[in-house]
């Protein structure tokens, strides 16, 4: 009798994924979904936002797994002991940074300090951003520009509730703190203004919006032909050319910034009495390393430290305002802290911030709540090693569900309610592995963690001290979270306020 041609096909895919089943235990690889499927592995698992998938994943199967993401080995990572082993033990085996598209593009070919692989170079730019570009003293250097750009944000809010007669007025938040940020990171890099009252150069200004707003899109953008390679050629054609275009953009407008600063400082003799901008800082560091520190060098770090920057510590203001406009009560509290602490006569500064612990524990329950990078940035194995006792593979990409940790109930009493108190108690501290990464740990963690405490601190403190706020309507602000790397809210986040009237006075001084 013949055979049915579907036995042989429920056959080979019997024996296929027991040897898939066999392998794993003698390699002793994690705990993984039982299905993946051929070409695509667990990719058809996916559903966006990926740090819940993970999280839901991780609750299934533990807080360890391997998944094939079309061809590529990843370990997911979702509980803090394993963090801290992969942050700790396996630093420098986890070092690398996985190969993207992004990266070959907006990354200068895998050289700058967010995309290359670990080793000398990335070692030197390392030393370069850390001692000269985001020390404590040279955030120090920049502070009047952060105090001057929060007090005309005041300004203009204070401003617009002027022109309504004092009623309270209706603000887009995301671009309020977008614009803040991007005007406080290029002052510090080069030194420009591109939004507000004073813009100098208007078309210099536009087109440097749209190449920001551009950048974000595209270096946020899923790339299948990271995963699944036979698509490369296909589906990925027109995603590469618009990051070709993009980058030559980019890499345009950054030289003429930076020639401008070079022609400024030779024909400027009291130049270096006057403070530096990061292209300065970087031009005077070519000066004593030419060969290293070339334009192509400057160029790639102040775009990296501007695209981490800004998006990043505007995201986490927009959360923090909409989890204190959803919780009065809490907003009340920092608000009476601050005028118990620092007043009504004088602003917030960044000095007394930490004294603020209130305050603090409001901005650390939103890291914790939203951190702006769930899945952090992807880590890969430079080599075998192994985690939790599990077998890694070398060149298996690692990624650490820093939300999934964040909002563990086992970890966190409540998760999804926000209790800055935990924050003023050993609830809040480490406990077992690392409880709180929003910024990564080890090699790879975040330079910028110091600039982003410092101007969201500000900037929130500054807000909830000098206006009443309140949600558009009576119904709670809309939670739900949009696509993105950086966790962005689904809809920008609307709010009105107008000056407190005990702050009115000392507002129209500033």
């Amino acid at each position: 009798m013949e055979i049915p041609f579907y036995h042989y096909i429920l056959l080979f895919l019997f024996l296929y994924f027991l040897t898939k089943h066999l392998v794993q235990k003698s390699r002793r690889l994690p705990p993984s979904p039982a299905l993946s499927l051929p070409i695509i592995g667990h990719l058809y698992l996916f559903k966006k936002p990926l740090h819940r998938t993970f999280a839901k994943l991780a609750n299934q199967y533990g807080p360890v797994l391997v998944m094939r993401l079309g061809s590529r080995p990843s370990i997911i990572v979702s509980s803090p002991t394993l963090a801290e082993e992969c942050f700790t033990k396996n630093d420098i085996v986890f070092a690398n940074r996985p190969r993207l598209l992004a990266g070959k593009h907006l990354g200068y070919n895998y050289t700058t300090l967010a995309w290359a692989p670990y080793g000398h170079h990335w070692r030197n730019l390392r030393r370069i951003a850390s001692l000269e570009l985001l020390s404590s003293n040279r955030l120090q250097m920049f502070y009047s520009i952060r105090v001057d750009e929060v007090k005309s944000l005041i300004h203009r809010l204070c401003q617009r509730s002027e022109e309504g007669g004092d009623q309270f007025q209706a603000v887009d938040m995301k671009s309020t703190f977008f614009e803040l940020t991007l005007n406080v990171m290029m002052r510090m890099i080069a030194g420009k203004q591109y939004y507000g009252e004073n813009v100098e150069e208007l078309e210099g200004a536009r087109k440097f919006k749209k190449i920001v707003m551009e950048s974000f899109e595209l270096s946020g953008a899923t790339n299948i032909g990271d995963f699944l390679p036979v698509f490369k050629w296909v589906g990925s054609r027109g995603l590469e050319k618009r990051l070709v275009v993009l980058q030559g953009k980019r890499d345009k407008f950054m030289q003429d910034l930076i020639e401008e600063h070079r022609r400024r400082r030779n024909g400027d003799p009291a130049f270096e009495e006057r403070g530096k901008t990061m292209i300065d800082v970087l031009l005077s560091l070519q000066e004593a390393e030419p060969e290293y520190c070339t334009d192509e060098i400057i160029r790639g770090t102040t775009l990296v430290m501007l695209s981490a920057g800004i998006d990043t510590s505007a995201r986490t203001m927009e959360w923090t305002l909409l989890l204190l406009l959803n919780n009065p009560e809490t907003l009340m509290k920092a608000q009476a802290e601050i005028d118990n602490h620092i007043g009504q006569s004088r602003l917030i500064e960044e000095s007394g911030i930490a004294k603020l612990s209130y305050l603090c524990g409001i901005i650390n329950e939103t890291l914790r709540m939203y951190p702006v990078a769930p899945l952090l940035v992807p880590h890969e194995s430079s080599e075998e090693c192994t985690l939790g006792g599990y077998h890694v593979p070398l060149g298996t990409m690692v990624l650490v569900n820093a939300w999934g940790i964040h909002n563990d109930p086992k970890i966190w009493g409540e998760p999804r309610k926000i209790k800055p108190e935990r924050f003023q108690s050993l609830e809040g501290e480490r406990k077992d592995g690392i409880m709180l990464l929003p910024f990564g740990v080890g090699r790879r963690g975040c330079l910028g963690e110091g600039f982003a405490m410092r101007i969201v601190g500000l900037a929130l403190g500054s807000l909830i001290q000098c206006f009443e706020w309140r949600r558009i309507g009576k119904e709670m602000v809309d939670m739900n979270e949009g696509g993105g790397v950086t966790m962005p809210k689904a809809q920008p986040l609307l709010a009105m306020c107008r000056p407190r009237s005990t702050m009115v006075n000392f507002i129209s001084q500033l």
